[in-house]
């Protein structure tokens, strides 16, 4: 007997917060006119996806002109649009410092966050996260600047981003809270969170797994005959063509579920700055993947069967 594996139903984010399966990922919310940017994020809010996430490094690369252009983009929406605010839990990431290239320190991520919240035009960041880790800065000196932010009212959650799950726990020992969520990369293509420990962690200590290109960068979005393009292999586009073929939707759908249907309840996050694409892929929180299904997938992206 197979089960249905994605769970639709709101994920906790740390004490305070639930967000929904899907959720939009802001860097490439740049070189646009606002009417549009604004028509993405007001899609994602209507569809359900209430987590916007952005850091304040996006726009220095993505299309963008300069370090801080999301942030500035969303904060100009959300200044023009009354109420909008309230419908979203608003996620933003700090720490990247370009030629440097991290910093973690206490001054420095204090500075980034204060940053962070003038640019968005917000007097509270739901969930402030660690971009990526910075291997200068000990741990407890890390902790001890998001425990004044915290207890300063300036965020609300904390979350680590491209950690390992010993740096995420060499950053939890110093904390007084538990941290939130752990954003790592995963997909049909990048399956290391399955092995590396990170969905263990994940479902070990109730941290939310916020998914980073879930679709590959694109490339498992990319039409069927792009394979030599893409890299992507011809047994694995097949395996997701033919789940897409019978839940009647495209294969970005389904490279989505597949995403969501692990026990650990992954958010994924949605780059795309197109409504319309938006409206399908909301599709997939409702697709029906059994084990089988997943199994598939993941024997097809590695290659081998497993043992």
């Amino acid at each position: 007997m197979t089960n249905q594996l994605i769970d639709r139903d709101p994920r906790p984010l740390g004490e305070q917060l639930r967000v929904a399966p899907l959720g939009l990922g802001c860097w490439r919310l740049v070189s646009k006119p606002d009417n549009e940017l604004r028509a993405v994020i007001e899609t994602g809010l209507d569809l359900g996806m209430n987590l916007v996430d952005t850091a304040d490094v996006y726009g220095l690369n993505w299309g963008g002109s300069a370090f801080g252009e999301a942030e500035a983009n969303l904060g100009r929406i959300l200044a023009a649009a009354s109420g909008l605010r309230d419908k979203m839990v608003l996620a933003t990431k700090g720490g990247i410092v370009p030629t440097v290239p991290y910093d973690s320190s206490r001054v420095a991520i204090t500075s980034a966050c204060e940053a962070s919240l003038q640019r968005l035009g917000t007097d509270v960041i739901d969930l402030y996260q660690i971009h990526r880790p910075d291997m200068l800065t000990h741990p407890a000196e890390l902790a001890e600047a998001l425990s004044d932010l915290r207890a300063a009212g300036k965020i609300r959650e904390v979350g680590v981003s491209n950690f390992t799950p010993a740096q995420h726990d060499a950053l939890a020992a110093h904390l007084p809270f538990a941290l939130a969520s752990t954003q790592p990369q995963y997909s049909a293509l990048h399956l290391d969170p399955l092995r590396d420990g990170t969905f263990d962690l994940c479902m070990r200590s109730g941290v939310l797994p916020l998914v980073w290109s879930p679709l590959g960068g694109g490339r498992l979005a990319a039409s069927e005959d792009a394979s030599s393009d893409t890299g992507v292999s011809a047994e694995l586009l097949a395996t997701l063509d033919r789940l897409a073929e019978r839940e009647n939707v495209d294969r970005a759908t389904v490279a989505l579920a597949f995403v969501l249907a692990h026990p650990a309840k992954p958010v994924a996050l949605l780059g795309t700055q197109q409504p319309h694409r938006l409206e399908h892929l909301a599709r997939a929180v409702n697709l029906h993947l059994d084990r089988n299904d997943v199994y598939d997938v993941i024997e097809a992206s590695q290659g081998t069967r497993l043992p």
